[in-house]
C-alpha cells in the first residue's frame, strides 16, 4: 500500500512540489552525512560532473555517489542543479558532485568550471536506450518535461508503433546527437567515457572502481563490494516496490532483441546513422533472426 501511495504521488504531484520535496530530501541527506560520517580521504577535485543522457543508469550512479561510503572517501557532497532552478553560476557549488547533467559535450565545455575538476559520461547501446525509454516513459517515469505528452502517445499506440514513434522522438530531441558529441570529442584527462554495459556487467567492481578513481575517490575493495551490493538492481527494485513498472526494470544489455523487428530496426538505423559502430557496438543493426522475412518457397 505504501509503495502504491508513493508511486501515485510521484505521478500526480505538481512538478514544483516534487522539486521542493527532492531539494529538502537532498539537503537533509547531506546534513546527515556531514554530522555522522567522518571523511577518511578527500578527492583532489573541487567538482565532479556526472554527464549522461536519460536511461543510462543515472539514478543508480546517483545512489552510488550519494552513499556514505563515497562521501567517506571523497569529502564531496552531491548536488542536483535541477532542484535549485540552475541558479548557481558554475552549475554547482564547490566541493560537490553535480549529478545527472543531461548535457551535450558542447554545452559542458562552455559551462564555467574550476581547474581542478573531473567529468564522466555514461553511454549505452542506443537500441537498449530506446527500449528502456519506451517502458519507463509509458509506465513509471515522473511527469517532468514532455513525459506526459509522450506517455499519452505511447499508451494510444501498439508497442511496435510506440517504439517507432519514440525512435523519431529521441532523434528530434537530439538524444542520439548528444551521445555522438561526447564520443567524437577529443580526449582529455578531465573527461572519461564509460559504457553502461561495463558498469553493470560481470567486471562491475573493477569498472566502478575505475570510474571512482577517475574522480579521485579511492574506496577499499571490501567497502566497494558493500556499496555495489547495496545498490544492485535487484535490491533497488525491491526498495522501490514498483514491480513490473520499476524505473530500473531489467538493466539487461541486449534486451532490444526482444522488442525490435525489421521495421523498427530500419527506422532506428535511419535515425542514428553510424552511431552504433562509432560507439563500438556493431554495424547498423540487422533485424533479429526470428523477425526476418523469409524468401517464398515453391
Amino acid at each position: 500500500m505504501l509503495n502504491r501511495t508513493v508511486m501515485f504521488a510521484k505521478q500526480h504531484a505538481p512538478e514544483s512540489v516534487r522539486v521542493l520535496a527532492r531539494r529538502a530530501q537532498l539537503e537533509a541527506h547531506n546534513a546527515r552525512l556531514r554530522l555522522t560520517v567522518p571523511v577518511v580521504e578527500r578527492s583532489d577535485y573541487v567538482n565532479i560532473y556526472h554527464c549522461a543522457v536519460r536511461k543510462t543508469a543515472s539514478q543508480w550512479i546517483k545512489s552510488l555517489l550519494s552513499d556514505p561510503i563515497a562521501y567517506r572517501y571523497s569529502g564531496l557532497l552531491t548536488y542536483d542543479p535541477r532542484f535549485y532552478n540552475w541558479s548557481h553560476p558554475r552549475v554547482c557549488p564547490p566541493n560537490r558532485i553535480a549529478l545527472s547533467l543531461f548535457f551535450s559535450r558542447k554545452r559542458f565545455d562552455t559551462t564555467p568550471k574550476p581547474d581542478a575538476h573531473r567529468a564522466f559520461f555514461v553511454y549505452r547501446d542506443p537500441r537498449d536506450l530506446v527500449v528502456s525509454s519506451y517502458f519507463s516513459t509509458k509506465d513509471s517515469h515522473g511527469p517532468m518535461g514532455d513525459v506526459l505528452e509522450v506517455r499519452r502517445n505511447l499508451r494510444e499506440k501498439s508497442k511496435k508503433d510506440g517504439l517507432l514513434y519514440l525512435v523519431d522522438h529521441l532523434a528530434r530531441k537530439g538524444t542520439f546527437n548528444a551521445v555522438r558529441s561526447w564520443v567524437k570529442a577529443p580526449s582529455s584527462a578531465e573527461v572519461a567515457l564509460f559504457r553502461y554495459e561495463d558498469l553493470v556487467g560481470p567486471d562491475q567492481a573493477a569498472q566502478v572502481d575505475r570510474l571512482f578513481r577517475h574522480c579521485g575517490i579511492i574506496v577499499p575493495p571490501t567497502e566497494m563490494a558493500t556499496l555495489l551490493d547495496r545498490y544492485s538492481f535487484g535490491r533497488m527494485n525491491d526498495k522501490k516496490g514498483a514491480g513490473a513498472v520499476s524505473h530500473y526494470r531489467k538493466g539487461e544489455a541486449g534486451d532490444w532483441r526482444n522488442h525490435f523487428d525489421e521495421d523498427i530496426t530500419e527506422a532506428f538505423n535511419r535515425a542514428t546513422g553510424n552511431l552504433l559502430p562509432l560507439l563500438g557496438y556493431d554495424e547498423p543493426a540487422p533485424a533479429p533472426e526470428t523477425e526476418l522475412r523469409r524468401p517464398a518457397t515453391t
